[in-house]
């Protein structure tokens, strides 16, 4: 598995890469063919607070994410291999059960498999109503199941999806008694 490691108010020094290489590389074991596809690590600073951010896509549009700040970075880097273990335990077997008529995603994970848990991350504050950042995707059609699994597995309050039982746009999200919401047009 390869990562583009990129750093913010900090310089990513040979040592960091060697570490974040050596431990991200773990995740490999959980899966039968780790993903083609490059993972993405960002490492940030902001008041003494060091960031450790990881995504890794995979196949189908599945993503696992991952984020932890502490006073240490390299304590930060090992949390997010942990929730990222975490992330793939949790949800192999549900992906497995869902995706089992995907051939791309059948047998994604190794049956030992792992996942972690995941941060939503909003650090950004908003002075004006200004868009400040622009995401275009593709809309897979799924159910409302799928949908909060996958709202969960990338570690949002929200997950807009195409609704594969009524073919309309719709959005699940999580409510503040932890329970869920939907969202669909009229």
């Amino acid at each position: 598995m390869d990562f583009a490691i990129r750093g913010q108010h900090i310089e990513v020094t040979d040592a960091l890469k060697d570490y974040i290489d050596k431990r991200l590389s773990r995740l490999e074991k959980y899966f039968d063919i780790p993903p083609a596809t490059e993972g993405a690590v960002t490492l940030s600073v902001t008041r003494g607070i060091h960031k450790v951010e990881v995504t890794i896509p995979l196949p189908g549009g599945v993503f696992l994410r991952a984020e932890d700040r502490s006073d240490d970075m390299y304590t930060s880097i090992d949390s997010v291999l942990s929730k990222l273990e975490r992330q793939i335990r949790k949800h192999k077997t549900k992906m497995n059960r869902r995706f089992r008529q995907d051939e791309s995603l059948k047998g994604l994970f190794v049956d030992e498999g792992v996942n972690a848990s995941v941060s939503p991350s909003t650090d950004e504050e908003e002075d004006e109503l200004q868009v400040v950042r622009n995401k275009r995707f593709l809309l897979k059609p799924m159910d409302v199941e799928e949908a909060i699994l996958q709202m969960n597995m990338i570690g949002h309050n929200f997950f807009v999806f195409s609704n594969i039982e009524s073919e309309t746009v719709n959005v699940v999200y999580r409510r503040n008694d932890g329970k869920y919401g939907l969202i669909e047009q009229e």
